[in-house]
């Protein structure tokens, strides 16, 4: 479950962030670099992102995060997902007012 929580929130961060870099991704999401490794290297594993290097520097390699058409499908069912869990929240805090 958490897993899908990160990974949801990279893939969502992936989206607005123009050229990220992991640490700024890692600054972004509050993770540090090793965690934030691990998820990429599961989310490209699943298919749901493709990391290119675009760039070859001597002293670093730049490297390019893109969502694939399946990463875009995923991150949807994790936000109706989130969505609905939400509003189930919502419902039973309303209920608990209702009744107090």
């Amino acid at each position: 479950m958490q897993d899908d929580q990160d990974h949801f929130n990279i893939l969502r961060t992936l989206d607005k962030v123009e050229n990220p870099t992991q640490r700024l991704l890692a600054g972004k999401l509050g993770f540090s670099l090793g965690k934030l490794n691990y998820c990429l290297v599961a989310l490209k594993k699943k298919g749901l992102i493709k990391i290119s290097n675009f760039e070859k520097n001597p002293k670093k390699l730049k490297y390019i995060y893109i969502l694939t058409p399946r990463g875009i499908t995923y991150r949807a069912k994790l936000t109706i997902n989130f969505m609905k869990l939400k509003i189930r929240e919502y419902e039973r805090l309303k209920k608990e007012m209702k009744n107090n």
